[in-house]
């Protein structure tokens, strides 16, 4: 296959999620070669991703960004409990995502068991720390809290507390709130929705789309 040709199979992988066999009937060659084009182009592509620093790259003192964490489901591993969420109540791979106000994409984290707490997740990304170096704000939900002092998280019980609370929960949301479009631009992409790849291999998949959701083709 030419390389529009693979180009094209590892799109057809991501947007639609079809099986390896389906697509190898689709392109005229088998599941083999299939499993191996793909595995080469997200390679490929994963490795063009930004690391966390480079997201950060420009972001300092003044500026803010929203952290959250969302469920890559999979159907591969019922009987898996590190990969079952019970805040989601499914099995599948967690991934953190750090947004900017407006909610683009500026990172995406490699993919651990879906059982891995938020908070735990941010932590072992190294995203608290990064952000607390360079004076960044995080706005975040409940799960984050304790992460430390430049993390904000809403407030518990607010109808019970003071206007201000409350005010400061209503303001909270309203900034967070842009950042479920980088999720749904990461969903967008079928496989992402429910994956039938290895636990291994999600992780690569969300570095290659995120390398394609930044990509520049005004060049």
């Amino acid at each position: 296959m030419s390389c529009f040709k693979q180009a094209l199979l590892t799109l057809a992988h991501l947007r639609k999620n079809e099986t390896f066999a389906q697509l190898g009937a689709g392109f005229g060659v088998s599941e083999a070669t299939v499993w191996r084009y793909v595995d080469e182009t997200l390679e490929v592509l994963a490795a063009w991703a930004p690391g966390l620093h480079e997201a950060l790259v420009g972001l300092g003192e003044g500026d803010f960004v929203i952290v959250d964490g969302t469920l890559i489901p999979t159907d591969r591993i019922k009987a898996d409990e590190p990969y079952y969420s019970m805040k989601h109540k499914q099995h599948g791979m967690n991934v953190q995502v750090i947004a900017a106000p407006d909610g683009t994409p500026l990172w995406f984290s490699r993919a651990t068991p879906g059982r891995t707490h938020d908070l735990t997740a941010a932590r072992a990304h190294g995203i608290i720390q990064a952000c607390l170096t360079r004076q960044i704000l995080v706005l975040a939900d409940r799960a984050y809290q304790g992460a430390g002092a430049s993390v904000r998280t809403p407030y518990y019980h607010h109808r019970e507390q003071p206007e201000h609370y409350q005010q400061f929960n209503r303001d909270h949301a309203r900034l967070r709130a842009p950042g479920e479009r980088a999720f749904a631009q990461l969903k967008s992409w079928r496989l992402l929705r429910r994956a039938r790849c290895s636990t291994r291999r999600i992780g690569t998949a969300v570095q290659a789309v995120h390398t394609l959701l930044t990509c520049d083709y005004s060049g």
